[in-house]
């Protein structure tokens, strides 16, 4: 059987076992400097969700809805060619798939998010799609960003959250013909590296706009990527995504009886 949602028919998706797991790609159309395109979100968790369900779909039961190419991404508002979703039509958009998804036997739903400006309105939608239509939702990211916790290179100063040196290297990787590597230049606003509570990943955040740090869009350092460190990073990706998913498909957060 595929396990791609739209070539399956209606009498199919009605039959579907309730173990099934719908993952939901969601990518951005949004500035990432002048090195790289505006789909760089959307082809890292597109291509991701596709290698992750072609290579592990038969055995946790996963399933591929069509992937977001547009979401919440109004921190590059200011750029030409920046598409973006209010947060209030984002989760509206959310909540409709969510309704059709769960006219299914479907029960899983995970959010496969691959712009960090989703983050925090991700897990909003995840709670009010749990309560409104019995879905047990999950929030997964291709790596976690550096704002909300995840990791960053040393020499980005912990600010390599957009366009940087790991983002650029995983294009490289998957799509080096979109890359203009020798337009990519260092973009880390050095001096916020100081603040030791208030800042990306600290206990205070900022609301923020990607021109507020005086680059050119850029949040970190591309300048020394390269497309061996970026199969690196994917292959890690898949590794990761496969385990998450793996513990999803038995999760259940009742105890046992």
């Amino acid at each position: 059987m595929t396990r791609i949602w739209t070539e399956l028919s209606g009498p199919e998706l009605g039959e579907l076992s309730p173990e099934t797991i719908a993952i939901l790609p969601i990518g951005s159309a949004e500035q990432h400097g002048p090195h790289l395109p505006i789909n760089t979100d959307f082809v890292v968790a597109d291509s991701l969700a596709r290698d992750v369900v072609a290579g592990y779909g038969e055995g946790l039961g996963l399933l591929l809805l069509p992937s977001m190419s547009v979401s919440k991404s109004n921190e590059h508002a200011w750029s030409p060619g920046t598409l973006w979703l209010s947060a209030t039509t984002m989760l509206t958009v959310l909540d409709e798939i969510a309704r059709c998804v769960a006219t299914t036997p479907v029960r899983k739903l995970v959010f496969l998010n691959g712009h960090g400006g989703n983050s925090a309105l991700l897990q909003v939608a995840s709670r009010d799609v749990r309560l409104a239509h019995g879905l047990q939702t999950f929030v997964m990211h291709p790596s976690v960003p550096p704002d909300h916790g995840g990791t960053s290179t040393a020499f980005e100063l912990g600010m390599g959250i957009h366009a940087g040196i790991e983002e650029t290297s995983v294009m490289l990787h998957l799509r080096p013909d979109l890359v203009r590597l020798e337009l990519g230049k260092r973009g880390v606003p050095e001096h916020l590296a100081s603040f030791e509570l208030v800042g990306f990943g600290k206990p205070v955040s900022f609301g923020w706009l990607s021109n507020d740090f005086g680059t050119d869009g850029t949040l970190g350092d591309p300048t020394g990527s390269t497309a061996e460190h970026g199969k690196e990073k994917y292959e890690a990706m898949i590794t990761t995504a496969a385990r998450s998913l793996a513990e999803i498909a038995r999760f259940d957060p009742r105890p046992p009886r």
